[in-house]
């Protein structure tokens, strides 16, 4: 399926709830986990943006080449070169050769990309938190499982596993 760039042009068919019910709340819960990071974001006054953020979470493994990040990120190395320039000006990312591979530019977190990430996942979640608070106990029966493989099936950690590679994750 081609994805329109003009919604009005859409089918009736693309344009309708989705087949699978459960496929249409995953989408409408992207919508408002975006609007959640961006808020966070605002409130924290971080000064780097939405992508660059995803750039910085990315990179709490351990430093990367960037033609890698650049496939983690999904865009091509002249984007995450760019990326990383105005991250690395800002004092969140480090560039550095590796003496057996000096052809290739890595890219790490600093003290002070490592502390933005932390802040900024530790706000998204008490937002969320407080958005979940009002929810019936019952309410959430299957939820968490649900959730856990639809992470699984995006390869992407768990709160619990990533906060633990984030303490373990090595600054430049």
């Amino acid at each position: 399926m081609t994805i329109q760039s003009d919604p009005m042009a859409l089918t009736d068919e693309v344009r309708g709830e989705p087949a699978d019910e459960f496929v249409g709340a995953l989408v409408s819960l992207s919508r408002v986990m975006v609007a959640v990071a961006m808020r966070t974001l605002a409130r924290i006054d971080a000064d780097v943006t939405l992508q660059q953020f995803r750039t910085l979470v990315v990179l709490v493994p351990g430093p990367q080449r960037v033609i890698d990040l650049a496939k983690l990120l999904g865009v091509q190395s002249s984007t995450a070169t760019r990326m990383c320039d105005r991250l690395v000006r800002k004092g969140l990312v480090a560039r550095h050769e590796r003496v057996a591979d000096r052809r290739a530019a890595w890219v790490g977190l600093t003290v002070a990309g490592k502390e933005l990430v932390g802040l900024g996942m530790r706000a998204r979640q008490q937002e969320l938190e407080r958005m979940l608070a009002d929810l019936r106990p019952g309410h959430t029966d299957g939820t968490t499982d649900a959730l856990v493989a639809v992470l699984g099936a995006a390869g992407e950690l768990t709160d619990g596993a990533w906060w633990r590679q984030w303490a373990d994750s090595v600054v430049e």
